[in-house]
């Protein structure tokens, strides 16, 4: 059986990993952890649902010495700390934050020669599933096809465009052959002149409790193809992150995604 630890235990994804892991019989959850100023330190981590978990939320990353696996959807100056950490305690990592510098990406990849980490966007499988069908489409339909991505989350979120919508993006330009920060477009405002074909076009849109909307929209002449994915609850990133957590169990090191992990590639 996997020793889970969960970050971020007080937050809305927190509180759904708690709750997957509590009623998954082949994971225990070991410990939960939130920031050193959180009010739920010390309380029960099944409290926020009703239920009685054994667990008290603690701030002390020395928990990671007992765990298997830390799963981590906080921010990226909380999630570096906790990739020190279980550098440190040897624990490995399903890394679901995003908003990552390119700096930053160095660092986790230099920690995977010394632990497993999934680091992905998005663990939903359904949006890996997206993924791999963007860049079969992006392969077909290269020539007279113009891509724009759209991408719609709640109110709270603080990196935009999103991790995902980047991935979809990534997946698109890998397909034509493209570099995605050469291409992009992130915005548009007042005379911006003929649209580029050899772009990859961004739009964001933030407001109310969206949990996640991605659109990635190939127009041409007379046509249009959209590939949409709608996320209504958190408990599909959960459960992704859950199946990331069982395939991290036979891994000692290396650096790995959804699509490792779904077998996708």
């Amino acid at each position: 059986m996997l020793n889970i630890v969960i970050a971020g235990s007080s937050g809305r994804m927190g509180h759904s990993l708690l709750e997957a892991v509590l009623n998954d019989p082949e994971l225990h959850l070991e410990a939960a952890l939130d920031s050193a100023d959180s009010a739920a330190l010390g309380h029960d981590a099944g409290g926020s649902f009703g239920r009685s978990s054994g667990v008290k939320i603690t701030s002390d990353t020395a928990v990671l010495s007992r765990g298997h696996v830390l799963i981590d959807f906080t921010r990226t100056e909380a999630s570096m700390e906790y990739l020190a950490a279980c550098r440190q305690h040897g624990c490995k990592l399903v890394l679901g934050t995003t908003g990552f510098s390119t700096a930053q990406k160095q660092i986790i990849a230099e920690a995977a020669k010394d632990i497993a980490i999934v680091f992905a966007p998005n663990m939903s499988v359904g949006v890996n599933l997206l993924i791999n069908l963007v860049q079969s489409a992006a392969k077909v339909l290269s020539e007279g096809y113009d891509i724009e991505i759209i991408e719609a989350h709640h109110r709270h979120k603080v990196d935009a465009p999103s991790g995902t919508a980047l991935r979809l993006g990534e997946a698109a330009a890998s397909a034509l052959g493209r570099d995605l920060g050469d291409c992009a477009v992130y915005g548009r405002e007042g005379i911006t002149g003929e649209r580029d074909s050899s772009t990859i076009g961004f739009a964001t849109v933030r407001g109310g409790d969206v949990v996640g909307d991605h659109t990635v929209l190939f127009a041409g002449t007379g046509e249009r193809l959209e590939l949409t994915h709608k996320a209504s609850s958190r408990a599909t990133f959960a459960m992704g992150a859950l199946r990331a957590a069982k395939f991290l169990g036979g891994k000692k090191n290396g650096l790995y995604d959804m699509q490792d992990v779904l077998a996708l590639r």
